[in-house]
């Protein structure tokens, strides 16, 4: 496994992003706008997801398939921030360009991932 560095930092980010899942669940459940049915199970799945995803990051062999579903997972989850920035019991009081500087940041996360889909 000689894979670099900040593959292992991406991989480590999502794993405890998806433990932080089931240790804070309210946190992420806030955030998923209510036309999306039975918003717990939409955070235990992303949860299980995250931290598989990364788990499968850090083995060659799945590097790309993982690197694919961040890609994936990040697009599904994008309504979720627009959602946090437009709505305000949504945005833990958090200051307006903050929830708008999120935004743009998943297509920082988006290259960042497709970086090992090559």
């Amino acid at each position: 496994m000689n894979l670099p560095w900040h593959l292992y930092l991406m991989a480590i980010l999502y794993i405890l992003a998806g433990f932080n899942h089931f240790r804070k669940p309210g946190m992420y459940i806030k955030i998923i706008p209510p036309f999306f049915k039975n918003p717990q199970i939409l955070n235990t799945l992303s949860g299980i997801a995250e931290i598989l995803l990364g788990i499968l990051l850090m083995f060659s062999l799945t590097t790309q398939y993982a690197a694919w579903g961040i890609i994936a997972l990040l697009i599904a989850i994008f309504p979720a921030n627009l959602y946090m920035f437009q709505n305000k019991k949504a945005s833990f009081g958090l200051p307006k360009w903050i929830l708008f500087v999120r935004l743009p940041l998943q297509i920082v996360l988006i290259v960042w991932a497709f970086q090992y889909t090559l």
